[in-house]
């Protein structure tokens, strides 16, 4: 495995372009000021000694020296060791809904957004356990795996949005059937589904649905988001608001009944999503409080650092850079005798 220990210093990469305009302007510079005394054409033949060439590689030789430098700054390390970690988890998945009506702005900026940065802080106070993330609109899809990778958590997090599920509406049963299935299966920890949706149902039976996945050994929670009163759908591109055949206005409304008896037929809790709190760090209570199995997965132990070996090729080119002269090579000519 590979890593940086001091990732930050890798910003000071962007330097480079910066110090190489600085010399492309003061380069542009100085012929401006060699144009004073006459043509640059005549100027270069009273200067045959200068070789442009070998002034190029110092150049070369300079940048590159200072790209080295700052790799190792940054202390690159191999994983060298491997040993076995025990830890104790609970495996989530995360059921988010991306349809339209998750547009809606009752909750601030939309009940999507606040639902993903809710979902990111959740990411951010894991620990061990084990987490996955199913999108659904009219169809679920798996968005990520059941993992412990934190990290690629939140990069797909962020690419969600209504756009990657083609057909709309609110299929809640769908999405708790799929993350049923997606849980690992040589796994023996506790298992939770969290459904983020504003409730509106209109495809499949999502009570049945939950029912069945707790018989399984699976509790389902709902986090219901937006108001009973609801608002009205954003259209596409954010102008005005999406209407429906009669021409009237969308209006969004939370459905709390649906996610209450959601959440009783999966033994699980109901939270109403608000401006200041969506819910999670309830529900993420309950959790804590259930039981986790032991689980073993494998991390390596001890790192090599390979910061010396850039730091060497740095000082190398840096002191090469050094000895090249900018002067022209000329061969001394033996006078002829006469």
């Amino acid at each position: 495995m590979f890593q940086f220990a001091n990732e930050k210093y890798l910003w000071l990469l962007l330097i480079i372009p910066l110090l190489f305009g600085i010399y492309k302007l003061a380069n542009m510079y100085r012929k401006k000021q060699l144009k004073r005394f006459g043509e640059l054409d005549i100027i270069n033949t009273l200067m045959q000694n200068l070789s442009l060439p070998k002034r190029r590689w110092k150049l070369i030789l300079f940048f590159l020296s200072l790209i080295f430098l700052i790799i190792a700054l940054a202390r690159p390390q191999f994983g060298t060791r491997l040993h076995e970690v025990k830890t104790e988890s609970v495996e989530i998945m995360i059921a988010l809904d991306v349809s339209n009506s998750m547009l809606a702005k009752d909750i601030a900026p939309n009940r999507l957004e606040r639902a993903k940065k809710a979902i990111e802080r959740l990411i951010n106070n894991l620990k061990d356990d084990r987490l996955g993330i199913i999108v659904f609109a009219g169809d679920a899809y798996v968005q990520l795996p059941i993992t412990d990778d934190y990290r690629s958590a939140r990069m797909f997090l962020n690419t969600i949005s209504p756009d990657i599920v083609p057909k709309q509406g609110t299929a809640i049963g769908s999405a708790i059937n799929l993350a049923a299935r997606s849980f690992s299966s040589e796994n023996k920890s506790s298992k939770v589904i969290i459904i983020i949706t504003d409730g509106e149902n209109h495809e499949d039976d999502p009570i049945s649905a939950a029912q069945k996945a707790n018989e399984n050994g699976i509790i389902v929670h709902t986090i219901g988001m937006g108001l009973p009163e609801g608002k009205p759908v954003p259209g596409p591109g954010g102008s005005g608001f999406l209407k429906d055949k009669s021409g009237n206005v969308v209006i969004s409304k939370l459905d709390e009944k649906t996610l209450k008896k959601i959440a009783e037929a999966g033994k699980g809790t109901y939270v109403r999503a608000s401006n200041t709190n969506v819910g999670l760090d309830m529900i993420t209570d309950e959790i804590s409080k259930l039981e986790k199995t032991g689980n073993t997965k494998v991390e390596f132990a001890e790192y090599d650092e390979k910061f010396t070996l850039f730091a060497w090729i740095a000082f190398v080119l840096l002191l090469i850079e050094q000895i090249i002269s900018e002067t022209r090579y000329r061969r001394k000519q033996n006078p002829k005798l006469k």
